[in-house]
């Protein structure tokens, strides 16, 4: 079952680190925004995870139809478009689980909040990339060039490598994990940088010279890392791949166990191969 969450509309550049997002009922009358009738992965109901939508909540959903009834998992499907309340729902009880993030953004989140959880391993990978409304070639941005990056410092960091990655910026350490703004140390073309809430990025191109979006996002937009990127990060390196997360403690809950092995099948790895051709790769 899957029960979809509503999505606000921001201005295209905005600053704030997250949206403030709330549920809407789904058939069972259930809601993500709140956690008191939740008391963790342990107990008999439905096993929900939360999702951002393509492709963790396509993905999810395939295993729901095809697999999980016969492993025996009732299993609901809770999507947020950003990336911060996922872990605020699984730290506060409303759901079981996430399917979203990668081992670098989830190690900044347990920093910032002090959140407590396990991977139980990755799933799948979709590269971020450089896209443009106006230019085909990255070198011809012109001086002054306005580059929007994700308003967390993990993903933002990662259009920031991108752009090293093809001579644009300098970094003062190439090799840090997050690197910012601020450890620029080169910048011939005088690119000036806009944070934006990771999901209002595609909606920004219009506004901006240069976008760097997440493959979630993108995809979701229609944008294809292969096709319309002006470059996009290696799909070898799973770096970023995205993780099953759960509470430390309820990583050897049974039902949780059977859906990591159900999410790591040939079955599922199938499916990703077929359905997005290389715009998502399984990491398993």
């Amino acid at each position: 079952m899957r029960s979809r969450l509503s999505t606000l509309t921001l201005p295209a550049i905005t600053l704030t680190a997250a949206l403030s997002l709330t549920a809407c009922g789904n058939n069972s009358g259930s809601t993500a925004s709140s956690g008191d009738d939740q008391t963790g992965s342990a107990d008999a109901g439905p096993l929900r995870v939360a999702v951002t939508p393509v492709p963790h909540a396509d993905i999810l959903q395939f295993v729901d139809d095809e697999l999980a009834a016969d492993a025996g998992i009732d299993l609901e499907i809770i999507e947020f478009t950003d990336y911060i309340q996922p872990n605020v729902a699984l730290d506060d009880g409303s759901v079981d689980a996430n399917y979203y993030q990668h081992s670098v953004f989830l190690a900044d989140q347990e920093r910032a909040a002090g959140y407590d959880f396990t991977s139980l391993g990755t799933i799948s990978f979709q590269p971020m990339g450089l896209y443009s409304d106006t230019v085909t070639d990255l070198q011809d941005l012109p001086e002054g060039a306005t580059v929007a990056i994700p308003n967390d410092p993990v993903n933002g960091s990662r259009g920031l490598k991108l752009l090293a990655q093809e001579g644009l910026i300098t970094l003062e350490d190439p090799d840090a994990a997050v690197p910012t703004v601020l450890e620029i140390t080169d910048n011939p073309k005088e690119l000036r940088f806009q944070e934006v809430e990771a999901a209002q990025l595609p909606r920004s191109l219009s506004d901006v010279d240069v976008a760097a979006v997440p493959g979630n996002y993108a995809l979701d937009a229609e944008l294809s890392p292969q096709d319309d990127a002006l470059v996009a990060e290696d799909t070898s390196d799973t770096t970023y791949a995205n993780q099953l997360v759960v509470r430390a403690g309820d990583d050897d809950d049974p039902r949780l166990v059977k859906l990591h092995e159900l999410l790591t099948s040939q079955d599922v790895k199938d499916f990703i191969d077929r359905t997005y051709q290389g715009s998502v790769v399984a990491a398993f």
